[in-house]
């Protein structure tokens, strides 16, 4: 590869103010590279964050990049913003696994699951951003199916949804 430094840097600014992942396309269509190049400069910047000398890490998301916080300063981050981080309900834990393997779900199939209702743990998991409505349900009442989010992937550390875990879970028979 040739020496890209100016364009190593303007990949590693764009990743930087990037609010949402951006993808390989995305990004050669910005810096006028193509697809190869684009990863041997996702790679360079990989191989820079590598060490414990940086607290930064590329994060690979959905099949689009950008930069993040590595765990192990999580706590200095923390500590900058004094906010406690707010543990997650065992209910609303619930509501997300559910949701997170059977996506997408009506809330009503969530409830026939955990036999009881879930709308405040539901309503809990789209205000911080880890659910959200991803249409409606054919059928009477059409009905608002719930899937996760980019950001639920992100604090979980997962690039996909392929990457999460198997797991054996029952069948859904409709609810009545």
């Amino acid at each position: 590869m040739l020496f890209r430094e100016p364009e190593t840097a303007a990949l590693e600014a764009l990743l930087f103010v990037a609010k949402n992942p951006l993808t390989l396309e995305l990004l050669g269509e910005i810096l006028e590279l193509n697809l190869l190049e684009i990863e041997e400069l996702l790679s360079t910047l990989r191989a820079r964050y590598a060490g414990d000398s940086c607290g930064l890490t590329l994060l690979e998301i959905n099949g689009g990049y950008k930069l993040g916080t590595k765990p192990e300063v999580a706590r200095y981050i923390e500590m900058l913003y004094k906010q406690p981080a707010q543990a997650l309900s065992n209910a609303a834990l619930e509501v997300l696994s559910i949701i997170a393997y059977k996506q997408p779900v009506t809330r009503g199939e969530i409830d026939f699951i955990r036999g009881v209702q879930s709308d405040r743990a539901l309503a809990t998991l789209i205000e911080k951003g880890l659910v959200k409505d991803v249409g409606r349900k054919e059928g009477p009442g059409r009905p608002i199916l719930y899937a996760t989010t980019e950001q639920f992937l992100l604090h979980f550390g997962l690039r996909s949804l392929d990457d999460m875990p198997n797991l054996e879970v029952e069948s859904l028979d409709e609810p009545n």
